[in-house]
């Protein structure tokens, strides 16, 4: 049975055995957009709802979930986390806002759900701070940008 593989011999589910691997730096970027209506967006930007920040509350969410990953996705490992950082900006040639999870660890096992997990709780949050607003935003385009270290090497998206 391969490392990857989650299913034991009995069928059950298992979560992969880490003891054996080497601790090393790991390192995950992650990215994901959220789409919304012109003056939704100005509002966002202005920082100032009835709730609050919504981009300072969005960019404290994605660390707090990526701390919390594993208690939210099935099989993944509690790691120690030293670095998680979230940051929220316009998008360029839209109305939308970019989300981008920045998570390193020294470990057995890589960051990329922590990183993409941060992403999906910012934009949750993104659209639970401006939903009264505008109920047609959009979330999507998560996806992992790159990651370093471990056993499988390091990967980076080819931007187009």
């Amino acid at each position: 049975m391969s490392e990857l593989t989650h299913i034991g011999p009995d069928g059950r589910a298992r979560m992969v055995d880490i003891g054996d691997k080497a601790v090393t730096e790991r390192f995950a970027l992650a990215r994901g957009r959220i789409t919304m209506a012109p003056e939704t967006l100005l509002l966002a930007l202005k920082r100032d709802t009835k709730k609050g920040d919504p981009i300072a509350i969005a960019e404290l969410a994605g660390i707090m979930a990526a701390k919390r990953t594993a208690d939210l996705i099935p099989l993944c490992h509690p790691l120690p986390l030293t670095s998680v950082k979230v940051e929220i900006e316009a998008a360029e040639n839209s109305p939308a806002l970019i989300v981008s999870a920045r998570v390193k660890t020294s470990g057995k096992t890589g960051v990329e759900m922590e990183a993409l997990t941060a992403v999906s709780a910012a934009c949750l949050t993104l659209y639970d701070m401006l939903k009264a607003v505008d109920k047609t935003m959009v979330i999507g385009a998560i996806e992992l940008i790159e990651k370093a270290g471990g056993k499988s090497g390091d990967y980076r998206k080819i931007e187009p």
